[in-house]
C-alpha cells in the first residue's frame, strides 16, 4: 500500500508536485529528490543549523519539518539565494573576512545571515551573535563570522 502524500510546494521559484512518504524530512526531500545539496545534514535534532531553508519567508530547520508539511509553501535554499545574487555580499564578506574554514556550516549561517540583512535593521554585534545562535561553526569562534554580517549589514562588504 502506498502511503504517499502528494505535495506541491515551490522550490527557489520552480513549483513542484511530487508523492512524497509522510516521514521524510524537508531537507531530505530537496536533497535526495531534487537534488539540492548545499542544505547540509548535521545533527538531525534541530540544533547545529546546518539544514537551515527559508520557508515562506521565515527560516527553519530542514530536519525538523516533514516535506509533506510544504504542501502549499514557498521554499528557498541556499541554491536559490545564490541564484538570485542575493547572497553575493555576505559571501563576498565572508570570504573577506575569512569566515568560512571547513565549510560544513557555511550554507546554514549564510541563510540566517541573510534573513537578518534583509530584516534592514542595524543590529549590534551581540544582536548578530543572538540571531546566528542558533547555527553552530566549530572552526572559526564566530568572530569572523560576525565581522563578515556586520559588514554586509553596513554596506563595507
Amino acid at each position: 500500500m502506498d502511503h504517499a502524500v502528494e505535495t506541491t510546494l515551490t522550490v527557489n521559484g520552480t513549483r513542484i508536485t511530487r508523492r512524497i512518504a509522510p516521514r521524510v524530512h524537508l531537507v531530505d526531500f530537496l536533497r535526495d529528490e531534487l537534488g539540492l545539496t548545499g542544505s547540509h545534514i548535521g545533527c538531525e535534532h534541530g540544533v547545529c543549523g546546518a539544514c537551515t531553508v527559508r520557508v515562506n519567508g521565515d527560516i527553519v530547520r530542514g530536519c525538523l519539518m516533514l516535506a509533506v508539511q510544504a504542501d502549499g509553501c514557498t521554499v528557498e535554499t541556499i541554491e536559490g539565494l545564490s541564484d538570485s545574487k542575493e547572497l553575493a555580499p555576505l559571501q563576498q564578506a565572508f570570504h573577506e573576512h575569512n569566515a568560512l574554514q571547513c565549510g560544513f556550516c557555511t550554507p546554514g549561517m549564510l541563510m540566517a545571515a541573510q534573513d537578518l540583512v534583509r530584516s534592514g535593521t542595524k543590529p549590534t554585534r551581540d544582536e548578530i551573535r543572538a540571531h546566528i545562535s542558533g547555527n553552530y561553526c566549530r572552526c572559526t569562534g564566530y568572530q569572523a563570522i560576525v565581522d563578515a554580517i556586520e559588514a554586509t549589514i553596513n554596506g563595507k562588504g
